[in-house]
């Protein structure tokens, strides 16, 4: 093809579509790091490296173990293409949140840059994906890095091991470990791509010591085994949960708060599977042994192993034992709009809902019902899970860490559009995130779709704004938007609507109420503070030494 012919193309592309004729005529980008020398590809003014590994895939007798370092790289790692996914189950496309499937494999320890060219000590912040520890990747299209990047930010998003490969832990597994622990391996992984931030994003524009970690989900859930978890203790200095839940988790080998020990539940699958020792489970081909957990009812959480987590994670952070680093939570009200299997089946009648509930909370009936009123039953057995799992944990999230005298960011996700909310989905679970990435265009096939109209691409700029102000400096802002308070004494916070907006005194004695519920279940000792609430809980525990009205922070 001729030079001229070539020219005429380029000029057509550049009218057409200007980023791709900037991306097409850029040469691809390589990075020299500490790590190695990969190279990525452009995106109109910014980078992306795809796919880099930061870990030994964790196979065969590194199958459930601590991952390993990657030894430098010898020769340009070709880092146009994402790495596949960490085995999971394949997504029935059924829901709003299934997507079609990914490339799996065990080799899957990898993770994603994107920066900008002229990025130099720029703050970077870090991604991981939610999927209830279950399911998720980097590659998803909705945590596409490109516009927070090109508000100056190195944005990284990273892999790790899900389900049984991820969080099982085992007798024999403990055995064999140098710390007589097992379990978290997901959480290892996620300190083990940290660590690599800190090596080499250096090298890609990025500030080493201004790193955010974000999640949603479990990916928030994950945040705050980060900011409990003494090996990654000074890998991060601000952190941003969404929809984050502080519920209680095995412990290594005791049955306490309702769930057996982590070992036994391990032991149990492994019969389950057939498998009678560590050595069979480890020759199981990954997706049968994945699916085969999932059908034994196995379900991934973080264990309480001494080592990587201490303690529950409500005893780490009331012994203000957490990272003192700032903190931006929150969550949505429609939360449980499209995770209905979270809540209990609702009663015939408003009677019949107020008997129960008065059976089960006996002297905090009477605040129970002014919260969530049988008047309105049906919208009360959603807010009641939502608030005892994430608007408690949201609130609680911003108490501790102003306890700790870091700053803390509070809001609440309150937006709706036509398709979402004629689906009964009014600020659904995970909704904010195309708002904070941008990527309301790349939203998986069922997601309800986001009109592309003036007020929500505000509403996104506003958002990825505050994310990536947040992330340069600790104090979300936005320009041409609402001032977004510290939470403080006047328990501010922001509401996203169709636009944000300051208020204070969120939900007032929703954080009390269930503050009071987690504290007597915790001093019963055989009781979970899960989903176990409203009509699904148990008698309610004695007092116990809670204040209630008069939570901690």
């Amino acid at each position: 093809m001729s030079a001229g012919v070539l020219f005429r193309l380029a000029t057509a592309v550049a009218v057409l579509f200007p980023g791709a004729a900037i991306s097409a005529t850029l040469k691809p980008p390589v990075v020299k790091a500490p790590a190695g020398q990969v190279q990525g590809v452009n995106d109109g003014s910014i980078r992306v490296f795809k796919g880099i590994p930061f870990a030994e895939p964790p196979v065969g007798p590194l199958r459930w173990r601590p991952p390993v370092p990657k030894a430098p790289l010898k020769r340009t790692f070709d880092a146009s293409s994402f790495g596949p996914a960490c085995f999971q189950p394949v997504s029935k496309m059924d829901n709003i949140y299934a997507n079609n499937p990914w490339p799996m494999s065990e080799d899957c320890l990898s993770l994603n840059v994107w920066s900008s060219a002229k990025a130099k000590k720029a703050p970077v912040f870090v991604w991981i994906y939610g999927g209830a520890l279950w399911s998720g990747t980097s590659r998803d299209p909705l945590y596409d890095g490109r516009k927070l990047a090109e508000r100056g930010v190195v944005v990284v998003s990273l892999n790790y091991r899900l389900g049984p490969l991820g969080w099982l832990a085992h007798p024999e597994l403990s055995r064999e470990s140098g710390e007589g622990v097992s379990g978290n391996y997901g959480l290892m992984d996620q300190i083990a791509a940290l660590r690599w931030v800190r090596q080499n994003i250096r090298s890609f524009g990025g500030d080493p010591s201004n790193v955010t970690i974000a999640g949603e989900s479990a990916g928030a859930l994950s945040v705050m085994y980060l900011m409990a978890s003494p090996p990654a203790r000074g890998l991060f200095s601000k952190a941003i949960a969404q929809s984050a839940y502080m519920i209680s988790t095995p412990e290594l080998k005791a049955a306490r708060h309702g769930s057996p020990p982590a070992e036994q539940i391990g032991a149990f699958v492994g019969q389950k599977l057939g498998a009678s020792d560590l050595a069979k489970l480890r020759a199981m081909p990954a997706d049968e042994l994945t699916k085969g957990a999932a059908a034994a009812g196995f379900f991934p959480l973080g264990v309480v192993d001494g080592e990587y987590l201490p303690d529950q994670l409500v005893n780490v952070f009331d012994r203000g034992e957490q990272a003192r680093v700032p903190v931006l939570a929150g969550f949505n009200e429609g939360e449980i709009r499209s995770l209905k299997i979270l809540a209990p089946p609702a009663p015939a009648s408003a009677s019949e809902y107020e008997t129960k509930i008065r059976a089960a909370y006996g002297e905090l009936a009477d605040e129970f019902l002014r919260l969530y009123p049988a008047a309105t039953y049906r919208d009360s057995i959603l807010a009641t899970t939502r608030d005892a799992l994430y608007g408690w944990t949201a609130e609680r999230l911003a108490r501790s860490q102003r306890a700790l005298g870091a700053p803390s960011f509070l809001y609440l996700w309150d937006h709706g559009y036509p398709s979402a909310d004629d689906a009964g989905l009014h600020a659904f679970h995970g909704s904010e995130i195309p708002y904070v990435f941008g990527s309301y265009d790349r939203t998986p096939p069922l997601w309800p779709k986001v009109p592309d109209r003036g007020g929500e691409r505000a509403l996104s700029e506003a958002m990825l704004d505050y994310w990536a102000s947040f992330a340069t400096t600790g104090t979300p802002r936005s320009r041409g938007a609402a001032e977004w308070p510290a939470f403080g004494s006047a328990r501010a916070y922001l509401h996203f609507r169709d636009t944000p907006r300051a208020e204070r005194q969120l939900m007032p004695g929703m954080f009390e109420l269930n503050e009071e519920l987690m504290c007597r279940r915790k001093a019963a000792g055989n009781i979970g503070w899960n989903w176990n609430v409203g009509l699904a809980s148990p008698p309610l525990p004695p007092a116990a030494g809670c204040i209630f009205g008069k939570a901690k922070g």
